[in-house]
């Protein structure tokens, strides 16, 4: 095998390992010596392609959000270009939207990618959940602040708060654990949850104060 497959091939089977026992244990509960061991290598490859332990939740973080980040990117640009202030339904559309496609997106992986972000976010350590969001932020921050200008009737720091509650809703719906919350137990979760949280988050954001 050519000496770049095979490193290519490493690499693959660290983020493999990282991401379903970072997903399924938390980060802080999984061990380096874990991540090696599911993947077959050894201490010394994660320092030499990932630098350290952080270094490797990083790059699970940036392979899992990638293509979501890019189509959130390009959908403003898209809506920006027409012209005017974009309104706050189209923004919390196409950020709900592409963040739901989560699992469809990533094939076999999909339903290990959702409980890796679903843990990830709601990580009880700040510098777990900071990591997370320099990962997201420069796309994410863009719908902040469309979403700031879009409702100026509001104050801004309430516009942040249902922004950050739409991103925790998002990841409970992502890892199919918002299906799960109810008295009669799980309920089948798929295209028509993503359009009542759709509307649910849009009524949220478009009620006003109080």
């Amino acid at each position: 095998m050519p000496a770049a497959s095979a490193t290519s091939t490493t690499k693959s089977r660290i983020l493999d390992a990282a991401e379903e026992l970072f997903g399924a244990q938390g980060y802080a509960a999984t061990s380096l010596r874990a991540v090696t061991e599911a993947a077959g290598v050894n201490v010394a490859a994660v320092n030499y392609h990932f630098g350290s332990k952080e270094g490797l939740l990083r790059a699970v973080v940036a392979r899992a959000m990638g293509s979501v980040n890019a189509e959130r990117g390009r959908r403003l640009d898209e809506l920006t270009a027409a012209g005017g202030v974009p309104g706050a339904a189209d923004l919390v559309r196409i950020f709900v939207e592409t963040g739901a496609s989560l699992v469809r997106r990533h094939g076999p992986r999909g339903p290990r990618v959702a409980r890796l972000i679903g843990r990830v976010v709601c990580e009880p350590d700040p510098q777990i959940r900071r990591l997370f969001a320099d990962e997201v932020s420069p796309v994410e921050g863009r719908y902040l602040q469309a979403l700031t200008a879009a409702l100026p009737e509001l104050p801004p720091e309430d516009v942040a708060f249902r922004y950050r509650a739409m991103i925790g809703l998002l990841a409970l719906h992502q890892s199919g654990t918002l299906s799960g919350l109810s008295p009669d137990g799980p309920s089948a979760s798929g295209a028509a949850d993503d359009e009542r949280l759709v509307a649910t988050l849009t009524a949220a954001f478009g009620a006003g104060p109080g």
